[in-house]
């Protein structure tokens, strides 16, 4: 066992790091934009949505070549690697149109680490056992907590020490775009890590030319598109602008950060364990929970304004992320031939965070501004609920038989 987990050692450096930088950048992008850049609520909504825009190139293009090359880990390293320096470039990002184009330089190279870092470590503990993606990928959560409750203090120190101009109701953390700056510091230092990744056995097999064919020909593919689509659309944008929900209730930076600890101290034996849940409820059923977990939890943050509900209900973030951000990939893993794993989890992406995030930015923005800030949180928990609820009827349940423990292997498609 511990010569099996031994690849998982710089894999999970790897999350770490760079998981560490997204939890500074998403939970406070939003307020940023929207408080020290001067943004309206829906010019909010459409820089968050030149993310998934650009996703829906992006993700697929990098899983096309990771899978064509075979060169899963490089590509890594690379997108990886730009992304530290569209990080850092935000910080010089000032007014709607810059900000917007940054962002689309940022989303080119930073929506392809994730779909690109599943599929390499997935390759790499093929045979390590049930547990060994769950005690890899918690890193990442790990590294999200430290990072999200480590920077507000950070701030505020270096608020007291220099003068980042006059504090004043309409602007609560003044030199917030030093995130930036740590966000790419710690994209590069993941990148670094580059060396020591997998390089050889399933991470390394390719695919021939028009394979990419047989996922849209996959009929559990296309329903989990699906399914994946209509997730995201209900809880993208509600998470996307929860800072800004939570100063329209009257919290600030520490209150977004002392929920994030919340739902990150749930989430990380969530996902430490998604091996065990994979053998209780499987892969379908992690997605049912964590729609279910999204819908609820967003229901009940539209329907209260009373803190002591507000902040345990975030508990249930940690059950959203096991169930779709883990098991969906997880599905797909289930149901795809291992040569397009990468092109599986960027399409995977690109119709989730692309397509459905997307829509529920601009819609979620645009609520926001026209309606009142929790007029998304009910619309979207509603939708996820329903969606929670259906999967029975959406998604059929994956074969349950094991690979074959021989390079380029793979099921048949049904």
């Amino acid at each position: 066992m511990k010569r099996a987990l031994l690849p998982s050692t710089p894999l999970a450096a790897f999350w770490f790091l760079y998981f560490g930088g997204l939890g500074i950048f998403f939970p406070y992008y939003s307020l940023y934009l929207r408080e020290n850049a001067g943004l309206t609520g829906t010019e909010v909504g459409v820089v968050l949505s030149v993310v998934p825009l650009v996703a829906i190139c992006a993700q697929p293009f990098w899983g096309y070549v990771a899978d064509r090359t075979g060169a899963r880990t490089t590509v890594l390293i690379i997108v990886t690697a730009c992304s530290a320096f569209a990080y850092a470039s935000l910080a010089l990002a000032d007014g709607f149109f810059l900000l917007i184009a940054t962002t689309a330089l940022l989303a080119v190279f930073a929506t392809a680490v994730l779909p690109v870092s599943v599929s390499v470590t997935l390759a790499a503990l093929r045979d390590a056992g049930p547990y060994a993606f769950g005690l890899t990928r918690v890193w990442g959560t790990i590294g999200y907590l430290i990072f999200v409750v480590a920077f507000p203090w950070g701030l505020h120190m270096a608020q007291a020490t220099w003068d980042f101009g006059t504090r004043s109701d309409a602007l609560s953390e003044p030199g917030l775009q030093a995130m930036f700056v740590v966000v790419g510091v710690l994209a590069l230092s993941a990148s670094l890590v580059g060396p020591w990744l997998p390089r050889s056995g399933a991470a390394t097999l390719r695919a021939e030319r028009g394979d990419w064919h047989l996922l849209l020909s996959s009929k559990p593919v296309r329903q989990l598109l699906f399914f994946t689509f209509v997730a995201y659309l209900s809880l993208q944008g509600p998470m996307g602008l929860f800072p800004v929900f939570i100063r329209s209730q009257g919290g600030d930076m520490n209150t977004v950060s002392a929920m994030w600890v919340l739902m990150l101290l749930v989430e990380i034996p969530l996902i430490a364990f998604t091996g065990l849940g994979l053998q209780r409820i499987g892969e379908r059923g992690l997605l049912a929970v964590g729609v279910l977990a999204g819908g609820l939890r967003w229901t009940i943050c539209s329907l209260t304004t009373d803190w002591r509900i507000l902040y345990p209900i975030q508990m249930l973030h940690g059950v959203t992320v096991t169930g779709v951000m883990v098991g969906a990939p997880l599905y797909l893993e289930a149901v795809v031939p291992e040569r397009l794993r990468s092109t599986g989890q960027g399409l995977l992406a690109m119709i989730g965070i692309g397509c459905g995030g997307i829509l529920s930015n601009i819609a979620t923005g645009a609520l926001l501004e026209h309606v009142g800030p929790s007029a998304p949180y009910l619309l979207g928990g509603l939708i996820a609920a329903a969606l929670g609820c259906a999967v029975t009827f959406v998604l059929p349940a994956p074969p349950r038989e094991t690979r074959q423990l021989l390079p380029g292997s793979e099921r048949d498609f049904r």
